[in-house]
């Protein structure tokens, strides 16, 4: 299914979004490459060189980049997403650490973020700012009311600008035709979480970026990076409600109630302790997000929230979102949390086979309005897989996982001159590299190693405690795991005979 999204765009061959999606957007075909680059990677470095090499000389990305009659269109109506820094970034260690790619990126990111503080903080409050629907991708969603969806302009939609376009560039551009500006219906210029993420992403990746590449920079970046944090934090968190909520374009809080804080959590934008309380309080909540298909895109109980099918950002849980959910959660450790979200997918998933965008909340079913074949929905189960019972590379990482469960699972990944390969024999894991064994452990856990095989951390994955063993180099180690523990294989545990670890070196 993923291979029918793969096609050629003039010079490039991108994975494009499928499911009726014939374009590539900034939101989800970065991100989506990188996911495809242990099958590809080719195209995954098109699905990121696409967006730099239609970058604007002010900095701005394209939303959007369609292909039509031999001609590659970009759309700088709006912003569609950015999940893009840290696909692009951790693509140059699939890449061969390729230094000239890692400093084009380095100055895309940089030419972004000072357009983002440029522009969209129009205010001069600190806070950057939605100005249209399609900015943060959310499609027909009820809390934007009649905002434009598309803004291609470089000062903030407001009554006057509105009314002085004709009825063509409303057409194209706008929600509707007639804006109510009294009724409030209008939110935009609004104070956005989903913006302000977008830049302490780049800033994140830049501060990586300059970390690797020696540049002197990297203080600079991640004291830039904190700043947006901070921002965020004093000014759209609520300590009370354990969320973030966006601001109207009159200042006041919007009491929505939004997964878009999940979002936050992929960026990296929350400190530890948001990202706990609000995976606590909001997303284990069945009165919220805890649905029995988890993760609508507004929580259940409020009152902006509709059960829409079709693509409809007002409730129904997206693929899009379980595809983000992965990041989000690992980003702050909190794999367990990610086993049960995935289990939930997978199991709607496999029982029709059909790779759709939407979801019903309530009942655990495909939304019959959406087309097969959608690549958020085709890359989130490849990549929960892997996560699960299988093997999934990051940076010069193997990380090797396999949950308790009766099935038998053999997963094989090829990289390189090597080829890593898992295999179950009852409740071992067998895990070799060109066909020489390196280690087994008992399944239920996660094993982190080196490209060559050493361990290096042992992850709790599952949501309770698990008790298993590890050979490795002649030893068997008795390791008990907890959920969402991380824990060192150090030499001093290694010398220790392995009955138990101490206490977590790092404790997510």
């Amino acid at each position: 299914m993923a291979k029918r999204n793969i096609v050629r765009f003039g010079n490039y061959q991108v994975l494009v979004e499928g499911g009726g999606y014939a374009n590539v957007w900034l939101e989800t075909q970065p991100m989506g490459g990188y996911m495809y680059a242990k099958r590809n990677l080719d195209v995954a470095k098109s699905n990121v060189c696409i967006f730099m090499d239609f970058q604007r000389e002010d900095g701005r990305l394209p939303g959007m980049i369609s292909y039509r009659n031999d001609t590659l269109i970009p759309h700088y109506g709006w912003f569609q997403g950015y999940c893009f820094p840290m696909p692009a970034f951790e693509l140059y260690f699939l890449l061969g650490k390729d230094k000239a790619y890692l400093g084009r990126l380095y100055t895309s990111l940089e030419k972004f973020d000072n357009y983002l503080w440029k522009v969209r903080d129009s205010d001069g409050d600190g806070c950057l700012e939605t100005w249209c629907i399609y900015d943060t991708g959310e499609d027909n969603s009820t809390r934007f009311g009649e905002a434009p969806n598309a803004w291609p302009f470089e000062f903030p939609p407001a009554q006057a600008q509105i009314s002085a376009m004709t009825e063509e560039e409303k057409r194209i551009h706008c929600h509707k035709t007639g804006f109510d500006f009294a009724s409030g219906s209008f939110p935009v210029p609004m104070e956005s979480m989903d913006i302000m993420s977008y830049s302490y992403a780049g800033r994140d990746v830049l501060a990586r970026i300059s970390k690797e590449l020696g540049n002197g920079q990297e203080a600079y970046w991640r004291e830039q990076a904190d700043l947006v944090r901070q921002k965020m934090k004093s000014y759209l968190w609520n300590e009370e409600k354990h969320a973030c909520y966006d601001r109207d374009r009159n200042n006041r809080v919007m009491d929505i109630l939004l997964h878009n804080n999940l979002r936050c959590m992929y960026y990296g934008s929350f400190d530890q302790q948001m990202a706990d309380a609000f995976i606590r309080y909001h997303i284990l909540n069945p009165d919220e997000f805890w649905t029995q298909m988890p993760l609508p895109s507004i929580a259940v109980n409020d009152p902006y929230f509709q059960n829409n099918a079709g693509n409809d950002w007002s409730g129904q849980p997206e693929s899009l979102t379980y595809q983000r959910s992965i990041r989000a959660l690992e980003n702050y450790g909190h794999f367990a949390e990610l086993t049960l979200i995935g289990q939930k997918f997978l199991k709607v998933v496999g029982d029709t086979l059909r790779f759709t965008q939407q979801f019903d909340p309530f009942k655990a079913t495909v939304s019959s309005s959406g087309q097969d074949g959608y690549g958020p929905a085709i890359l989130a189960s490849l990549e929960f897989i892997s996560r699960f019972y299988g093997i999934h590379i990051k940076q010069d990482k193997i990380y090797w996982s396999c949950l308790d469960r009766d099935d038998s699972f053999h997963y094989t990944q090829e990289w390189g001159n090597r080829r890593y390969e898992l295999k179950t024999t009852g409740d071992q894991v067998l895990c070799s590299i060109n066909g020489q064994e390196v280690f087994s452990f008992t399944k239920g856990i996660r094993l982190v190693s080196d490209l060559e095989g050493k361990v290096i951390e042992v992850v709790g994955i599952e949501k309770k405690t698990f008790s298993t063993g590890i050979s490795y180099h002649g030893k068997t180690y008795r390791v008990l795991v907890k959920p969402n523990w991380i824990y060192q294989f150090s030499r001093e545990f290694q010398e220790s005979g392995g009955v138990v670890f101490c206490e977590p070196q790092s404790k997510k």
